[in-house]
């Protein structure tokens, strides 16, 4: 029987290994990037066109390549870096095996124009699909320029399997962009579709860098993070918890210099944040490890995105340490916590059990802490399951502060507050099926923030920046739907920059942002300018408002309504975090907003209320 088995062509055989670094053009992009840093470049300029399938150029002034540099460069295990095992693993470099070039070049065709600072020309050298073709001198100017034309033209079933929606390539490419450029403020980084700029980012400082590429917004929400132990360094920044996401999209993880995925790491950050953001979200951080490069395998995976921890349980420990810490000192720790697990959940209202309304009474001699008074009133007073009355008290040991002051409202024993029906169990909502009236006796201002509202039996405790958040949810939601709101024209139009993704999306639903009651006209170049704003939006949060809404609008929304709802939500919450402070009027309309509306908990699903029971108070004095 013949022998069968035989060694591949080595230009075939670097065709199927280039599968391993080079997936698509983004992947070109990342490498080429990261080549240009190596070269010590402080400038490097990325340029592609559709999608980069057609040309992905990168430009830099780094130290450039000789001639026979520029040739050797494109052989496979061709490197500077290493020249015995022992050098792997004490490298500080982005790599050293030598085969992006080699890869890139086995499916494609690659012009390099480069030249170093003592030469006086420079040198272009051509390869086409792992060919070499010609290598001759040219004028350049220090650094490197290469230009990668037509990627996989020479494996036809590779590159029909390049994602074929430019709009997806460019999006994977920009996410590579950011990767770096993150990773290297210092380094001037510029980014073009067909020419036209995307991200023009000088070198600057991390936080710059950030909102660079993140946008303005993020600026207010970035907590510093540095701690420094034996074993690893910790820097960066995370966001505050009320601007968690719903998505991961804003979590960026580096050591030594280069970004990296670890779900079990992001677990460590996640931890951070619980009880302070739901356990559907994703909190903001961009995270950057230094340890010693001999403690760390940067090179398990071909696209070096995973990496191995010779100490993975102590880097958890610090990582997860180091956060706390941060928001800790930051006040991001809630001074009175309504989502603690011993609460008991305000019942949802069952179908097929009617509410009755209760009566209301007044007596002039009411003092609900006389001895004896609250036993005796409990025996008299009949009320019918469901309502305010029937909702069940918080655990004994309810805590509000030692400073218990009171700023009490008016008499609004007159005030009725009518409560419609719902009927749909699964409503995180208070909900009736007969109108019910309720009549809370005072409305008074508590602890800065929060309300509460005096019943016959019982208190009612009300988060104030909850219950503006609903109410503004409510009327958004509203405006949206009738097409029709109120806005507040500025005495001058504000100018916003935005990304190119950004920038179609306000194009693109121009018609939801005009009935919030936004007047915004697009300038082009990723500029628009606002005229006009919501009548509850102040000025100050303008970048954040819409920001947020952006960012909603990213995500894949199915039905217009889920897209309104989520417009909706992320003004209404962008909006209420921004107000601190109370006034008794305030508490007042917020107050009474939720009891007209039996809305108990946030869009999001957080509470709003939480009942204190006449027995609840008595033993707290036990």
């Amino acid at each position: 029987m013949a022998d069968c088995i035989k060694l591949l062509p080595e230009i075939v055989a670097n065709q199927i290994k280039a599968g391993e670094v080079v997936e698509s053009p983004s992947s070109v992009v990342k490498e080429m990037m990261e080549n240009a840093i190596d070269a010590g470049a402080t400038e490097v300029t990325v340029n592609y066109v559709n999608g980069g399938r057609d040309l992905v150029q990168i430009v830099d002034n780094g130290r450039g390549m000789s001639p026979i540099d520029a040739r050797m460069a494109f052989e496979c295990h061709a490197t500077s870096k290493i020249s015995s095992l022992d050098d792997i693993y004490a490298l500080h470099t982005f790599g050293f095996r030598g085969e992006a070039l080699s890869s890139i070049s086995a499916v494609s065709q690659v012009e390099l124009i480069t030249r170093q600072a003592d030469c006086e020309v420079g040198t272009k050298t051509i390869i086409n699909g792992g060919e070499f073709i010609s290598q001759t001198p040219v004028a350049a100017e220090v650094g490197s320029q290469f230009q990668v034309r037509n990627l996989f033209y020479n494996t036809p079933a590779r590159r029909k399997f390049i994602n074929s929606k430019e709009s997806s390539l460019s999006t994977d490419i920009k996410r590579e962009f950011r990767r770096v450029a993150l990773c290297h403020p210092e380094v001037s980084c510029t980014l073009l579709n067909n020419g036209a700029p995307i991200y023009i980012l000088p070198e600057s400082s991390l936080v710059e860098r950030i909102v660079g590429i993140m946008g303005n917004a993020t600026r207010r929400n970035l907590l510093e993070v540095d701690v420094e132990t034996t074993i690893a360094k910790v820097k960066g920044y995370v966001g505050r918890p009320e601007t968690s996401r719903n998505n991961s999209s804003e979590q960026y993880m580096f050591v030594n210099g280069r970004f990296f995925r670890s779900p079990y790491l992001n677990k460590a950050v996640a931890k951070a944040y619980e009880k302070l953001i739901s356990d559907r979200a994703y909190p903001t951080f961009f995270l950057y490890i230094e340890v010693d490069a001999e403690r760390v395998d940067v090179n398990v995976h071909a696209q070096k995105t995973e990496v191995k921890f010779a100490d993975n349980e102590a880097i958890w420990q610090i990582i997860n340490a180091a956060v706390r810490e941060t928001l800790a000192k930051n006040g991001a720790m809630p001074l009175i916590d309504f989502e603690a697990e011993d609460l008991v959940d305000i019942p949802v209202a069952t179908s097929g059990v009617s509410y009755a309304e209760p009566r209301a009474t007044t007596k002039d001699n009411y003092n609900p802490f006389a001895e004896g008074y609250a036993v005796e009133e409990e025996k008299k007073t009949t009320t019918p399951s469901g309502g305010w009355s029937s909702m069940p008290s918080v655990a004994t040991g309810f805590d509000l502060g030692s400073d218990f002051d009171f700023v009490s409202s008016a008499d609004g024993a007159d005030d009725d507050f009518d409560y419609l029906v719902s009927g749909e169990s699964e409503e995180q909502s208070l909900t009736f099926e007969e109108p019910t009236r309720e009549v809370a006796q005072t409305i008074s201002l508590c602890c800065g923030r929060y309300a509460v509202a005096m019943f016959a039996t019982k208190m009612v405790v009300v988060d104030l920046v909850r219950a503006r958040e609903r109410m503004l949810y409510d009327h958004y939601a509203s405006s949206l739907v009738s097409g029709q709101s109120v806005s507040q024209q500025l005495l001058f139009p504000e100018e916003l920059e935005l990304s190119e993704e950004e920038y179609d999306l306000i194009e693109e639903y121009a018609v939801d942002f005009a009935s919030l009651g936004f007047d915004i006209k697009t300038k082009g170049g990723n500029t628009i300018e606002v005229f006009g704003l919501p009548a509850d939006v102040h000025t100050e949060q303008l970048d954040r408002a819409i920001y947020d809404m952006l960012q909603s609008l990213k995500l894949p929304q199915s039905a217009l309504e889920l897209r309104r709802n989520a417009l909706a939500e992320s003004l209404a919450h962008s909006e209420a975090v921004g107000k601190t402070s109370f006034t008794q009027e305030d508490a007042e309309r917020y107050v009474t907003h939720i009891l007209a509306t039996a809305e108990s908990y946030t869009p999001a699903g957080k509470r709003i209320v939480a009942p204190l029971s006449l027995n609840d108070i008595k033993k707290m004095f036990e």
